[in-house]
Formats: structure tokens, C-alpha cells, sequence
């Protein structure tokens, strides 16, 4: 797997992420919960890892390298 997001990308993924695992253990029920959650994985674990699969089908790449 080659990185295909950068910094910023990395930074808004990572916090959005979080405050959607945030709202979904304290605020939200139901599917609104569980698609928070998902989404927030996601969000979170693309962050970590440096890349995006939708990204590469797409073929954006917002690194620098």
C-alpha cells in the first residue's frame, strides 16, 4: 500500500473520527449510532494507515510524496 493522504487530510480524518466514536458511545442510539461508529473506524483507522482505498480508485493522492 502506497500513501496516498497527506498531512491535513490526516489531521481532519483523525478528528472527525474521533468525534464521531464520541457521539456514538454518549449521544446518539439506534442507526445513527452504529453508522457514526462505522464511519468513525473508518475515518480513524485511514488516518493511521496513510491510505484511502476509495481514494486510489479515484485516483486522488493528497500526499506529497
Amino acid at each position: 500500500m502506497t500513501a496516498n493522504i497527506g498531512k491535513l487530510d490526516r489531521i481532519i480524518r483523525l478528528v472527525v473520527g474521533i468525534v464521531l466514536l464520541i457521539l456514538a458511545a454518549f449521544s446518539l442510539t439506534g442507526i445513527p449510532q452504529v453508522l457514526a461508529l462505522v464511519v468513525g473506524i473508518v475515518a480513524v483507522a485511514t488516518a493511521g494507515m496513510r491510505f484511502c482505498p476509495a481514494y486510489r480508485l479515484l485516483g486522488i493522492k493528497t500526499c506529497q510524496l
